[in-house]
Parts: structure tokens; C-alpha cells; sequence
């Protein structure tokens, strides 16, 4: 860090605060927390029996954000009878728990907050190469000489552990044992005995100007070893193209031309039937990018309704402070329009709570009113919807053009089809039944306040009737959600139909009642078909939460990928189930990895022994499978140099995983990590085939050739160690 952000950071956080951790009601306990010398680790006492030192800290890159004030559940819960001045959270990243604290003083928690915002500021504006630049990142085993001597890496590099500190010329020796990569030695070497003649290239010459350390190199335009290395690690050197880490899809196409983030049961943190309901859920799927959301609304006490799982164990929580949330955090990690996927068991009279606290909360953030400029019988697009907030619900009478029939009644019925539409449980569908039964009322059309109707405007539930009755009967504002068993028989039975439908209309999917452990389903085998709001459950980390990110990691992380031509385009016979197209042939290569993680973090000398598989998914015809061996007790520099060949049809709808495994012979493999990306995102040097110019490494001449540069690319935080190779070939 800046000396000036250190000396800071030295002065509030580096000594041992008392701060109190808050859990429950009954849950107060002081705890001693502490900014560690890199300025990126935080220290945290833990009085566990068995506790475990890794688990005694946590990196700012971990963390989220940092909230002043009672702005988390568990503070406003269990901290009233603290001044709220003195409360702050930290929020991390992913499902991992906040932690809610309270300092002594304003003063103190004001100097934790402030600190730590602008350390979690100062790393995320960080380049790869700043942070690859750090004294920790350059020597990720250093540290104290006890941690050092733990450390099981140093025996696969022979050193010495017996000593008590380091000099600069032993440092400097550490340093080249850690990151000495024989695979790269031998490309290196390989090119610098060329002896082609020097060329001037500007992308070249600032390749070697950016990446080099030293200034001889840069002068005389070489390239060093270690500037290719860092080059390798830079986002340059990454297997992810970094156009598609910003907006770089047309935003102008009808929502239904899209693909669209969308959560399941977004309230929920656990599981479905007695699993917590929070908040906080909201928040963590819409900071990752989610774009249409759940709430299932029913009366509450005191007059005020509530959303929770009905006729289950889940716990409440108040609508208004869901919509509250909503607006709060809507638009922070995109700017794209937001959808709020209704799902009423309300009474009329808090039916019309709801509507008023859409309308009193979000303002003007609500569109409840045509885009104005925009043909009306089609959905207006991603960009004309910017900072707006949709409710997905039903609507009393059939949108038409003009909008400006006066209704002059406060209640209306709506079919029992309709509603039916929007209850997505099963055992809650036939439970809302059977108590209509039981009360003598036989007429099962639910009663729907006009003000709630009236804040319906561009997406409105409705029973599906049939693709050519749809297509008659509906327009292009009517969604109809499926539940994924019956969207999968209808991209087996009728997929050209399916994505038709899907040209003009939303079709929501979601999980099946049985998944009651919030289990997923693959969302690619929807996607195939065109479906947009594929919702799944956000809280639980699987193989299709990592597909459904990899989806969504493109065109900026803004929540919506435009979909294929072939899935947009009306005279399209595109069929999943039986493509015709010409295949593509992509070439992979394995070649290492390096520093790969611990997998039991209980036990210190631990060493995994990796294998990576490599996972195709996409239509029927493209889903395939590859893995390396096994190699045991190398977690270092583990070596496979692996080649495979991959055929793949419809790369536009195909994705690709790489999976670390710590091998076992007597279970399940353990996993390690894994990084997945859409195959078109790929960086794979299809369009630098040509050998461009020629530049100057050190002491050598050496063609400069992006197809060759890329073959070393690196993927994600464990790839970011991995070496492939991915080629196009018609």
C-alpha cells in the first residue's frame, strides 16, 4: 500500500481492538480483531476448542462492503439497546455469514468502517499487475518464520527452514524456488534462440514497457522472463476475453431477446421448508448481478403483509422492508431494469398495502407506465428500462394499447387458471385449495385489488394455453412461469415451438416443490430453448450456480445476455434436440498448475493430489468430458500436459468448466475449485492466427504472435496458476 494509506491503517487498525460479536439475542461476546502487517488480512480471536488458525482470518478481498450503523438484520435485531453509531457490519462475499460488531465508542467503530472502506476501495481499483506487485501476492508463503517452517510447499523446493529471517539476496532466491515455472523456462528458451530481425510494434512495445520490471528492459525493448510471467497472470494473459468483463452486447433488442439473471425464492438463505428468510438474501443476489427476484407476499401481522415460503417453517420477514432493500441495492451492480416476480396470497386490504409501498418506496424507480416512443405491442428493451423496477403479477384486465380505459370498480376476480399461474408450489397450491374448500368457498377466483393491478404493466402472469393459443390470444406483456419438469418436455417434444414462444413472450422456469433442500437443475437444457428467467436458488452453490455465473459473467455481469440470432430471429428452424450445423473442433491443452490449495484445512501437512476434468455443456450433441491423472502429494507445481480435442456444434449455447479434484481412492473426489465460462468468451487467438511482428526478448530476437502468447492463459483465482490453450478451427 501507499505509505500514506499504511501509516493510516497503522495508526486506527493495527493494534488489538475489543470489539463485541453480536449473534443472537443472547450471543454478545468481546472478541480481539487486528489489521496484520500486509494491510490485507484481518486477524480475529476465536476461543474455540478446536479452533483452527486459517480460520482466525479473513482477506479484505473477501469482503463486500462494510455498513455503519444498524444496516444488517442481526443488528437490527439484537442490537437496539446500543446507540447505533457504535455498530457496524462486514459483509462478505459469497454465502459466508456477517459479521455484526459493536465498538466501544463512535470514534472506533467510525475509524474500523472508514479503514476498511477504503482498503476494500484501494484493492478493487487495483490492476492484476499492482496486485501481483504486492509483497504478499509476490511471496505468498512468507510471513512469520513459524508459518514459513508449516508451510508443506517449501519441502517440494528443498529450502531450508531453520532460520529466523530472511535477507534481501535470500529473499530475492525465495522468490525465484516459488514461482520457478519449467513449462514457461521451456517456451521461453525456445523463442529467445530465434534469430529473426527486430521490429517495432506498438502493442508489442507497450506489452514490454507494462510488464517489465526493469528499466534496462524497457529501454531496450526486451522482454524478461519475469515480465512474461507477469504477463501470463496480467487480465491480459486471462482465458476470459476482457472486452466481455464490460457492456459489449447491443442493448436495444426486446426483453425477450435476452437471457435474464433470476433468482428462486430469493427471501431464502437455506432450505425450503424451515430455512431462514432474510434480507440480506436480496442484497447478495443483486449485487451478483440478479435481475428478477421472488416475493411471496401473504398478510401479516399489525395490517402489514409479509413474504416467507407458506405453510412451511421459514421464517418472516416484512414486505416493506424487502422493497426497501430492493431500492436500495437495485441498481448497484447493474443499471438494467429489475424485475419483482409477485407471488399474491394477500387480502384485499393488504393487497393494497403493497401497492402502496411499490409506490411510496421506489418513487419513480416503479414503471407503471408505457415506455413512451416505443411500439406497444412489443417489450421495450434493457436500455430504455434502465434504473426502472418491473412487478411481475396479475392484472385485472387485458393490457391494451391506448392504457387509458378508466375503471371505475376497486375489485375484480381473477381466474383460478391465472392464479394458478403464479403459485409455483405445489403443496401450497393444493393447500390455498383445500382451505378455500374448507371455508365453503367453492368459487376458487381470488379477489385482486385494483391498486395492485394497476402497478402491473409490462409482465402479466398467466396461465400457458398452448404455443398456437398463445400465439393468438396473448401478447408479448403475458409471461407464463413452468416449472422445470414441464419445460423440459417441452423443449423434448416441441423445442422450434418453445423458442418461437419465447421470441415474443417471457417464459419464467423454476424449481421443481421436491427440491426442498434448494437444490438446481441445469439451466443450459432451458437456455437451449430460449427461456429467459431461468430461476434458480441462489444460496446454494452447485455445478449449475457455476454455470449459471459463467453465463452471466459476460457482457459486463449486468444480469442480461442477448441471445443467439438463431433463438431471436423468426424464420429460425433452430432445434437443440437435432442440430444440423457444422462443427467446430477446439483444442485444449493442460499443461499445469501451481500453489493449488489445501483441501482439509485441519490438518497442516495436508498436500492435495490434484487432477483437473474438463467439462463441456450445451445441447445434447456438444455435452462432453475429459480428465487428466491424478498426481500425488503436488499441490505446488503439479504438470500434466494434457491434449484434448473437443467437437462442438452450437458453440454460441456451449460453456466450459475446469474442475480441480483432490484425487481419493477410497470415496468421492474432493473438489478444490473451478472456473467456468461461455466457450464465445473464451480468448483463444482465433483472430491473431497471423504471425503479426517480430519483438525483442532479452538477448534474442523472437516472433511476436498472439496465438502463441495465448496459449498460456490463466482462468480465475485457481486457474489464474493453470495454463491452457483453446483454438478455433472450422
Amino acid at each position: 500500500l501507499p505509505m500514506s494509506i499504511q501509516k493510516k491503517m497503522n495508526d486506527r487498525l493495527k493494534s488489538n481492538f475489543n470489539l463485541d460479536k453480536v449473534k443472537s439475542n443472547s450471543w454478545r461476546k468481546p472478541r480481539f480483531f487486528k489489521l496484520q502487517d500486509d494491510c490485507s488480512t484481518i486477524w480475529h480471536e476465536s476461543r474455540k476448542l478446536r479452533k483452527v488458525p486459517s480460520r482466525q482470518t479473513f482477506s479484505i478481498e473477501d469482503v463486500q462492503e462494510v455498513r455503519l450503523g444498524r444496516h444488517s438484520e442481526g443488528l437490527q435485531k439484537y442490537a437496539k439497546d446500543v446507540p447505533e453509531e457504535q455498530c457496524f457490519s462486514i459483509i462478505f462475499k459469497g454465502n459466508r455469514k456477517n459479521l455484526d460488531l459493536i465498538a466501544s465508542s463512535k470514534e472506533e467503530a467510525s475509524q474500523w468502517a472508514e479503514g476498511l472502506k477504503k482498503l476494500i476501495k484501494f484493492s478493487n481499483n487495483m490492476s492484476n499487475k499492482q496486485k501481483l506487485e504486492q509483497y504478499p501476492s509476490c511471496f505468498p508463503f512468507l510471513g512469520s518464520p513459524n508459518r514459513v517452517r508449516e508451510n508443506p510447499h517449501l519441502q517440494v523446493c528443498h529450502i531450508n527452514t531453520n532460520f529466523s529471517f530472511f535477507l534481501d539476496s535470500e529473499i530475492e532466491e525465495f522468490y525465484k524456488l516459488l514461482t520457478k515455472r519449467e513449462e514457461i523456462d521451456v517456451i521461453f528458451n525456445k523463442y529467445t534462440q530465434s534469430e529473426l530481425k527486430q521490429v517495432k510494434h506498438l502493442n508489442a512495445e507497450l506489452l514490454i514497457h507494462f510488464f517489465n520490471f526493469l528499466f534496462s528492459a524497457k529501454s531496450e525493448k526486451h522482454m524478461t522472463k519475469d515480465g512474461f510471467l507477469m504477463y501470463l497472470q496480467s487480465e491480459e494473459g486471462q482465458i476470459f476475453n476482457p472486452a466481455h468483463s464490460r457492456v459489449c452486447q447491443e442493448m436495444m433488442h426486446p426483453l425477450s431477446h435476452y437471457f435474464i439473471s433470476s433468482s428462486h425464492n430469493t427471501y431464502l438463505v437455506q432450505d425450503q421448508l424451515k430455512g431462514a428468510s432474510s434480507t440480506e438474501a436480496y442484497i447478495r443476489a443483486l449485487t451478483r448481478g440478479c435481475r428478477c427476484v421472488e416475493l411471496d407476499c401473504w398478510d401479516g401481522p399489525n395490517g402489514e403483509p409479509v413474504i416467507y415460503h407458506g405453510y412451511t417453517l421459514t421464517s418472516k420477514i416484512l414486505f416493506k422492508d424487502v422493497i426497501t432493500t430492493v431500492k436500495e441495492y437495485a441498481f448497484k451492480s447493474s443499471p438494467y431494469p429489475v424485475i419483482l416476480s409477485l407471488e399474491n396470497h394477500c387480502t384485499l386490504e393488504q393487497q393494497k398495502v403493497m401497492a402502496r409501498h411499490l409506490r411510496e418506496i421506489l418513487g419513480d424507480m416503479l414503471q407503471t407506465t408505457p415506455v413512451s416512443g416505443k411500439d406497444s405491442a412489443d417489450l421495450p428493451s434493457p436500455e430504455m428500462l434502465k434504473g426502472k423496477i418491473l412487478i411481475k403479477g396479475k392484472k385485472l384486465s387485458k393490457l391494451e394499447h391506448n392504457q387509458g380505459s378508466n375503471i371505475t370498480h376497486d375489485v375484480e376476480t381473477v381466474s383460478e387458471e391465472d392464479e394458478a399461474a403464479e403459485i409455483e408450489d405445489e403443496s401450497v397450491k393444493s393447500q390455498v385449495r383445500k382451505n378455500s374448500k374448507a371455508g365453503g368457498n367453492f368459487n376458487t377466483k381470488l379477489k385482486l385489488a385494483y391498486e395492485l393491478s394497476e402497478v402491473v404493466i409490462y409482465c402479466r402472469s398467466v396461465h400457458f394455453p398452448g404455443f398456437d393459443n398463445a400465439k393468438k390470444n396473448q401478447t408479448s406483456f403475458d409471461i407464463s412461469s413452468f416449472v422445470e419438469s414441464k419445460a423440459l418436455k417441452l423443449v423434448q417434444d416441441s423445442a422450434n415451438d418453445f423458442i418461437t414462444h419465447n421470441m415474443r413472450q417471457l417464459s419464467r422456469i423454476y424449481p421443481a416443490g421436491k427440491r426442498t433442500d434448494s437444490s438446481n437443475y441445469n439451466p443450459v437444457d432451458l437456455w437451449i430453448a430460449g427461456c429467459q428467467i431461468v430461476a434458480l436458488n441462489f444460496q446454494t452453490p452447485c455445478l449449475q450456480m457455476d454455470l449459471y455465473q459463467g453465463m452471466f459473467k459476460q457482457n459486463g455481469h449486468c444480469g442480461y445476455i442477448l441471445k443467439p440470432k438463431f433463438l431471436r430471429e423468426s424464420t429460425s428452424q433452430f432445434n437443440p434436440m437435432c442440430v444440423i450445423i457444422k462443427l467446430y473442433k477446439h483444442f485444449l491443452q493442460i499443461i499445469s498448475g501451481q500453489q493449488l490449495p489445501k483441501v482439509n484445512q485441519d490438518k497442516i501437512n495436508s498436500i492435495v493430489d490434484p487432477l483437473v476434468k474438463v467439462e463441456i455443456f450445451g445441447v445434447p450433441r456438444d455435452v462432453q468430458k475429459a480428465e487428466t491423472h491424478h498426481l500425488n502429494n503436488n499441490g505446488f507445481n503439479p504438470m500434466w500436459n494434457k491434449t484434448y480435442v473437443f467437437d462442438i456444434s452450437v458453440p454460441q449455447l456451449a460453456f466450459i468448466r475446469f474442475l480441480v479434484e483432490d484425487y481419493d481412492g477410497s470415496s468421492f473426489n474432493d473438489f478444490v475449485a473451478q472456473y467456468t465460462l461461455p466457450v464465445t468468451s473464451i480468448q483463444n487467438g482465433k483472430e491473431f492466427q497471423m504471425c503479426l511482428e517480430v519483438i525483442t526478448w532479452k538477448h534474442a530476437h523472437v516472433p511476436y504472435c498472439y496465438k502463441w502468447l495465448h496459449h498460456f492463459q490463466m482462468a480465475g483465482a485457481i486457474f489464474m496458476k493453470l495454463g491452457t490453450r483453446f483454438s478455433l478451427v472450422d
